[in-house]
């Protein structure tokens, strides 16, 4: 049986195709805040009633870059050992997805589309708090199995948080090449694991749980 899409979806995957490229070609020249759902539709040559058919709102548009790496990364933490523990499981896939696409595309992931993701996120206030929000539901479902909850338990929900702080925290700087750092998935591997061994460090102290129930 044929499973490929018709033409009719295939048109769709093209116009929506046409509307990130030209999201982000404008964004880079003249910045997030500047760039309107109006000058996108343009640049794209459809409406803005069109664009509204793809995306809700203007950083939903940016959000994809994240929502493609996220998609990568569950793939990956379904391979890693269920012996390894969560927080652990995620640095794991994110830092096999990252040194894969710096060695090659990845899905619809490449180093140019992480060096997007870099300067057009980081670059905005606005987006970067919409990035620290942004949860994948492959993710969170892959998670919440490997540690034997539900999606909405708290302890799934601390991991999540606790790995997005990390990342956030070790990669929302990076938004231009300086003298010592080019932007790539390569920086980014390197400042996870840098920020894990902080972690690591400052929670080598912390009491040992009494609950045997513990994830």
């Amino acid at each position: 049986m044929d499973s490929a899409p018709g033409l009719r979806e295939r048109k769709k995957q093209r116009t929506r195709a046409t509307l990130i490229d030209a999201a982000m070609d404008l964004c880079l020249k003249q910045g997030y805040e500047t760039t309107t759902v109006e000058q996108i539709a343009a640049a794209a040559d459809v409406s803005p009633r069109t664009f509204s058919r793809y995306f809700t709102a203007k950083d939903a548009v940016f959000l994809t870059l994240i929502e493609d790496y996220s998609n990568e990364v569950a793939l990956e933490l379904e391979t890693v050992p269920a012996d390894v523990g969560p927080l652990e499981a995620m640095r794991q896939a994110h830092v096999a997805v990252l040194t894969r696409v710096a060695q090659r595309q990845v899905g619809r992931m490449t180093t140019d589309r992480i060096i997007l993701m870099l300067r057009i996120i980081n670059a905005s206030d606005a987006l970067k708090q919409a990035a620290s929000e942004f949860r994948h539901d492959h993710t969170e479902v892959v998670l919440a199995k490997r540690m034997g909850v539900d999606v909405d338990d708290r302890r799934r929900r601390l991991v999540s948080a606790v790995f997005a702080a990390i990342i956030v925290t070790a990669c929302g700087d990076l938004i231009v090449d300086t003298d010592t750092v080019r932007l790539g998935p390569l920086v980014m591997v390197e400042r996870l694991e840098e920020a894990f061994g902080q972690v690591a460090m400052f929670t080598s102290d912390l009491p040992v749980p009494k609950d045997p129930d513990r994830v």
